[in-house]
C-alpha cells in the first residue's frame, strides 16, 4: 500500500488534496499538521473521509515545522484519536505521554536524518515497547548498505512494521520494503512536493514501480551507477516487464565507487537477478565477476551483470547495440569477420564510449581514427588499440566516411555545445552521435543542416538496453516499445 503524505498551510488545500487522491483510488494517506499555519480545525479535516487517515505532526528536530508549544502538539494529537483518527504517528520520545483511545491505532515512530545506526534491532525492539499497531523507522542512508540492514529489519519484524532509508541513496528501500513487508511507504503528491529526503512520487511509485505488485517473489533488476537519478534505463525495462507480465521490478541504484564490491556480494540476498552497470563502475565491476563474455575481456569492462546461482556474469551490449546501429545505416551484415574493412571513420573522444566503439569497429576492419581534446589520452587509447590519433585542431579537415561523437558535449541540460562546426562538415560523411538526451543534439542539428545522413544515441540506447532485458530475463524486447519510452522520457526532460 502507498501511503501519500499532503503538507498544506491551509485546511481549504489539504482537504483539496486529500479529496483528488481519495478519488484517484489511493487508500492511505497522512495530513501533515505541523505544515498548518492557523488553528487546526480536527471536526473539519476528519468529518468527512474516505479512506484511511494518518494524523502526524513533528517537530523541527523530527523532520516537521511546528513551532508552536510542546503542550499544544499533544493536545492536538489527542484530539485526533478522540475524533477517532485511523492512525496516528507518535515519535518514540512522546509515545508515553499519549494513551490508546478507542479505535485509533498508534505508529510508534523512529526518524534520524543524519546517518542509519548500527543498532537498528535495538531501536526496534525499544520501539516495540510503547505500545504499537504499526512500528516504523526511517533513517538517512549513507551508503547503499544502510538499505540492506533496513530490508533485513523489515523482513524479519515480528509486528506490523514500515521500515525504509530516505535520501537518493535509500530509494531502493522505499521501494523495495514493499517486497520485504512493509505494510506500506510513503509518498508525495507529485515530484515538487517532497514532504522528507528521496521521497518519490505516488504516481512514480504507482505506474513505474508498480509498488502495490511486489510480493515476497519478485525478483529485482537494477541500472548502477553514481550518480544514477539521470538514467531512464528504470522507465523503459519497467515498461517492457509490464507488458511481458513479469513479477520483476527495476531500479535505479546510487552506489558509489568505495560501495560497490560490497554491494554486488549482497546483491544474491536481495533477489537482485540482474545489473545494467553504468558510469563510474563498468571497470571497477570486473573485480565483483567470475565470468566474463570475450567483449568483456578484450574492453575490460561490462555494462551488464548477472547473477545465476553462485556465479555472476558480466556482458558488454554497448559493442553489439553501437555495431547493429550503424550495420543497420549501411546496410551490412554484421556477423561477418571484416564486414567494416577499408571503412574510414573518425571518433571523437577518448572515453569509455569512444573505447567500446573504436575496438568494435576495428575488429570489424574499419580504419579508426581517434581525436580528443586530451591528445594524450587519445594517442594511448589509439596505441592500445591499433589505431590512429590525430590531432584535434586536424579534426575538421580529416576526410572520413563515418564520424562518431563519444562526448557528452551537447548532452542535457548542456544542449548548446557540439565538439563541431557546422561549416566543417561534408554531406557525404554519415554522423553518428552517441548521445541520447536529447535525441536531437546540436551536433545532430548540424550535421542535418550540411546535408548529412545521421544515426542518433536513442537507437544505439534502445538495442544495448534489449540485449540486456533478454540476458534478464530470457525474453526479446519489443524495440519500438522501449524507443517511445525513451523519446517520452528526453521530451519530459528538455521540455
Amino acid at each position: 500500500m502507498i501511503c501519500v503524505s499532503i503538507g498544506r498551510g491551509r485546511h481549504r488545500m489539504m482537504l483539496a488534496e486529500y479529496e483528488h487522491l481519495a478519488a484517484e483510488g489511493v487508500e492511505l494517506v497522512e495530513l501533515r499538521l505541523d505544515y498548518i499555519r492557523r488553528p487546526v480545525d480536527m471536526t473539519r479535516l476528519l468529518e468527512n473521509r474516505t479512506t484511511q487517515v494518518i494524523i502526524t505532526c513533528r517537530r523541527p528536530e523530527e523532520g516537521g515545522r511546528w513551532m508552536r508549544s510542546e503542550d499544544d502538539r499533544l493536545v492536538l494529537l489527542r484530539t485526533a484519536i478522540a475524533n477517532g483518527v485511523d492512525y496516528v504517528d507518535l515519535e518514540h520520545s512522546v509515545a508515553d505521554k499519549i494513551p490508546r483511545y478507542g479505535k485509533t491505532k498508534r505508529i510508534i515512530s523512529y526518524h534520524n536524518f543524519s546517518e542509519t545506526p548500527k543498532d537498528l534491532d535495538k531501536i526496534f525492539r525499544q520501539l516495540k515497547k510503547l505500545d504499537p499497531d504499526v512500528v516504523k523507522i526511517a533513517t538517512l542512508a549513507n551508503n547503499p548498505m544502510d538499505n540492506i540492514r533496513m530490508l533485513r529489519l523489515c523482513r524479519n519484524a515480528d509486528v506490523p512494521t514500515v521500515a525504509f532509508c530516505m535520501g537518493e541513496i535509500g530509494l531502493m528501500s522505499r521501494v523495495l520494503c514493499g517486497k520485504f513487508g512493509s505494510r506500506w511507504t510513503y509518498a508525495s503528491i507529485d515530484d515538487d512536493r517532497q514532504i522528507a529526503p528521496g521521497q518519490l512520487s505516488w504516481k512514480e511509485l504507482r505506474d513505474y514501480y508498480h509498488y502495490d505488485t511486489l510480493k515476497p517473489s519478485t525478483t529485482v533488476l537494477g541500472v548502477v551507477a553514481d550518480p544514477v537519478a539521470h538514467s531512464h534505463s528504470p522507465r523503459v525495462h519497467n515498461a517492457m516487464l509490464r507488458q511481458d507480465g513479469l513479477d520483476m521490478i527495476y531500479l535505479p541504484f546510487r552506489v558509489p565507487a568505495e560501495y560497490l564490491e560490497e554491494f554486488v556480494r549482497h546483491c544474491p540476498e536481495m533477489d537482485i537477478r540482474g545489473l545494467s552497470v553504468t558510469l563510474p563502475h563498468k571497470e571497477k565491476i570486473l573485480k565483483c565477476l567470475n565470468a566474463l563474455d570475450d567483449s568483456v575481456v578484450g574492453l575490460k569492462s561490462a555494462n551488464t551483470a548477472v547473477f545465476r546461482g553462485e556465479n555472476a556474469f558480466g556482458y558488454n551490449t554497448d559493442i553489439g547495440a553501437a555495431m547493429a546501429v550503424i550495420g543497420e545505416h549501411y546496410r551490412i551484415d554484421t556477423s561477418e569477420p571484416n564486414c567494416f574493412a577499408g571503412k574510414r571513420v573518425m571518433i571523437i573522444g577518448a572515453g569509455g564510449v569512444a573505447r567500446t566503439i573504436a575496438y568494435g569497429l576495428v575488429k570489424k576492419g574499419a580504419l579508426v581514427s581517434l581525436t580528443a581534446r586530451d591528445f594524450r589520452k587519445a594517442e594511448g587509447l589509439a596505441a592500445e588499440l591499433k589505431c590512429k590519433a590525430i590531432d584535434w585542431v586536424a579534426r575538421q579537415n580529416f576526410d572520413c566516411e563515418l564520424m562518431i561523437n563519444c562526448t557528452p558535449l551537447g548532452m542535457f541540460p548542456e544542449m548548446d555545445e557540439s565538439p563541431f562546426q557546422t561549416e566543417w562538415f561534408d554531406h557525404r560523411t554519415v554522423v553518428f552521435d552517441t548521445i541520447y538526451n536529447p535525441e536531437q543534439t546540436l551536433f545532430i542539428k548540424q550535421a542535418r543542416k550540411a546535408g548529412c545522413e545521421t544515426i542518433t544515441g536513442v537507437d544505439m540506447f534502445v538495442r544495448q538496453a534489449a540485449a540486456q532485458y533478454e540476458l534478464f530475463t530470457g525474453k526479446t524486447a519489443d524495440l519500438s516499445l522501449m524507443r517511445n519510452e525513451v523519446k517520452r522520457a528526453t521530451s519530459a526532460a528538455v521540455y
